[in-house]
C-alpha cells in the first residue's frame, strides 16, 4: 500500500463504504464495540471482501490523528476521480464548484459539506495530495467529500474555459465592481469558483469571471467571510433559487 489514509469514524468509514469513492484496504473496530451501525459496516464490509479487525483502543489510538473516531477506522487508498465532463452529464441546469487556495483541511471539508448539503452536482479541485489529511477532511465534511463527484483541472482558468464552452456561467465571490448575490439570477447552469483566505482567486480571473457575486451583509463589517461561511452562503442561495423557480415552473406548467 504505496498511500495510505486514516478515515476516523462510522460517518466518514460509512461514506467512503458506500460511495465507492476509494479503495479501503481494512476496517479496524474496538473489540467492545457493538450496536447496529457496526453491524452494519461488518456486513457490508465482508460482502466487500474487505477486512475487518477487531483491535484495541490502544491500537485505534495509535494510528487515528484525533480523538473522536469513536472506536471506528478505515485504512484507506486515495480518492477516485471521475472527468471534468461527468460533473455535468446528469443535470439540465448544473451546479459545479472549484475550491482552491484553501490550505486548512478542515475549513476544506466545511466548504465541501455546505456545497453538497445544498445539492452542488461536483466539485473540481486542481492536483495536490490530500492524503496525510483525508482522515480531517472526510471528518470535517460529514462524509460529503465522499459523496461529491469529483474531477481534477490543472488551473482554474483551464475548468472555467472548459466549462464555459459547455455553456455554464462562471461566478466568483468578489468585493470590486460585484453585483449582490440576492440580485443576480442563479437557476441556469453554473461553475462557482471558491478563493481560499490567505490566497484566493487573482485578479484577473475575477475581472474576467461572468458573474462576481458580493455577499450583503446585515451589519457594518469591512471583513471577509471565511470561505466555509461564503460558501455555504453562496451555495444555500442557488439551491433557495432553483427550488423557487421549480416551484414556480411547476406551477405554470400545470395550470
Amino acid at each position: 500500500m504505496s498511500e495510505q489514509a486514516i478515515l476516523e469514524g462510522f460517518v466518514s468509514v460509512r461514506a467512503a463504504l458506500k460511495a465507492g469513492s476509494r479503495p479501503i484496504h481494512a476496517i479496524l473496530i474496538r473489540q467492545d464495540k457493538r450496536d447496529a451501525g457496526i453491524a452494519w459496516l461488518e456486513r457490508t464490509a465482508s460482502a466487500a471482501g474487505i477486512p475487518v479487525q477487531r483491535v484495541t483502543a490502544n491500537e485505534i489510538d495509535a494510528r487515528a490523528s484525533g480523538s473522536t473516531h469513536g472506536g471506528v477506522i478505515a485504512l484507506a487508498g486515495p480518492r477516485c476521480f471521475v472527468a471534468l465532463d461527468d460533473l455535468e452529464a446528469d443535470s439540465p441546469a448544473p451546479f459545479v464548484a472549484m475550491i482552491d487556495g484553501v490550505e486548512d483541511p478542515f475549513n476544506f471539508g466545511q466548504a465541501v459539506r455546505a456545497l453538497y448539503a445544498a445539492g452542488c452536482d461536483g466539485l473540481v479541485l486542481r492536483p495536490r495530495n490530500w492524503m496525510s489529511a483525508a482522515g480531517v477532511v472526510v471528518r470535517a465534511s460529514a462524509g460529503a467529500s465522499e459523496w461529491l463527484p469529483t474531477a481534477i483541472a490543472e488551473t482554474v482558468g483551464a475548468a472555467a474555459a472548459h466549462f464555459r464552452a459547455r455553456g455554464l456561467r462562471v461566478a466568483v465571490a468578489d468585493e470590486e465592481d460585484a453585483v449582490p448575490l440576492y440580485d443576480v439570477d442563479l437557476t441556469g447552469p453554473l461553475f462557482l469558483v471558491i478563493g481560499g483566505e490567505k490566497r484566493g482567486i487573482t485578479r484577473s480571473f475575477r475581472q474576467g469571471a461572468d458573474l462576481r457575486l458580493a455577499i450583503p451583509y446585515g451589519s457594518d463589517f469591512d471583513q471577509s467571510l471565511g470561505t466555509a461561511t461564503a460558501t455555504a452562503v453562496i451555495a444555500f442561495e442557488i439551491m433557495r433559487q432553483r427550488r423557487s423557480f421549480s416551484d414556480r415552473f411547476s406551477v405554470v406548467s400545470h395550470q
